[in-house]
């Protein structure tokens, strides 16, 4: 999947350089199959998120949408035209957006981002979902993985979903993309955080952090180490209980980080389960379960959070039990 995101990186490069689209970074790995404990082996799903920035002449500015403690932060890209009137562009027969007269720019150039992607102002979910879609069948010919697998598009709304198959092997991918606040590893992303989320709706994202932190896990555990072989036990044992695998998820991450990786050694995986459902039914009991990222203050240094996430009050996870 690294392999075929990275291939399909250098052609998105090639398409969209000089394109009024957005510009595609390379894919980061999130969720369950990258952090190496997928609850159902069966049934892997490998996400992938691609940060965007804006194209030449353009601006992303984010817009605090929500601010609904409970559920977390909702966001709109908000896309502003920016004067490109100097040298350096006009040398690249670039006309500016903003100061040439609309004839003009009609017929010598592509039309901005807000005229392709965008619903008033605002870079649109959905719009750039099917423009993905495009993008990944007219793109494969040319890929190297074309000779050997079969693609296969997947319908999704907010995000761009395909399989690839050689006959043997199926590999299901999903593509979110997203817009990185600052220079954090924070992004607002097109997964959707409720059943129905407006198309100019961009909720805030920790996947990468996340991730991160199963990174830096990894990095200093021991090889007998079970805290992978304990998240993947509860995600499959609480099934069917109304317990979502991402609440097991943070109540482990919760325990990694309160003891030290030398204590998760196989001796201790009877103390380790025991301690997993103990926090679970203090959670239960006091219907709270913290978010670990947000306002988590112990995070390892090389996670970057958003001031205004590192400080805010941790929303409850549990808030339906509530």
């Amino acid at each position: 999947t690294t392999d075929l995101m990275d291939n399909y990186t250098v052609f998105f490069g090639h398409v969209l350089a000089n394109s009024f689209y957005p510009g595609l970074q390379r894919a980061i790995g999130v969720g369950s199959a990258f952090e190496s404990w997928s609850p159902r082996e069966e049934d892997v799903v490998y996400r992938v998120l691609i940060p965007m920035t804006p194209p030449r002449g353009h601006s992303f500015h984010l817009e605090l949408d929500s601010a609904e403690e409970r559920r977390g932060k909702n966001f709109r890209v908000r896309v502003q035209l920016e004067c490109t009137c100097t040298e350096e562009q006009q040398a690249e027969n670039m006309l500016c957006f903003l100061h040439h007269p609309e004839e003009e720019l009609r017929s010598n150039q592509d039309p901005s981002l807000l005229d392709t992607l965008c619903t008033k102002s605002y870079l649109d979910v959905e719009k750039t979902a099917r423009w993905f879609y495009q993008l990944v069948r007219a793109i494969w010919p040319a890929l190297p993985q074309s000779h050997n697998w079969h693609l296969k598009l997947l319908p999704s709304r907010r995000c761009c979903q395909f399989q690839v198959t050689n006959g043997i092997e199926i590999f299901r991918i999903e593509i979110q993309f997203g817009v990185r606040r600052g220079d954090s590893d924070i992004f607002v992303s097109s997964q959707p955080r409720e059943a129905y989320t407006q198309s100019t709706t961009w909720p805030e994202t920790y996947s990468v952090a996340e991730m991160k932190f199963f990174q830096h896990i990894a990095r200093q555990a021991p090889p007998d180490s079970v805290h992978l072989r304990c998240l993947q036990f509860f995600t499959r044992l609480v099934l069917g209980f109304g317990f979502s695998t991402y609440s097991m998820k943070t109540i482990v991450m919760h325990l990694l980080n309160a003891f030290p990786v030398s204590q998760w050694r196989r001796g201790y995986l009877l103390q380790r389960l025991l301690d997993i459902s103990d926090y679970l039914r203090l959670c239960v009991l006091t219907k709270h379960l913290k978010h670990f990222i947000v306002g988590n203050q112990r995070l390892p240094q090389d996670i970057r959070l958003p001031p205004d996430v590192q400080t805010a009050r941790p929303y409850n996870l549990f808030h339906r039990l509530a």
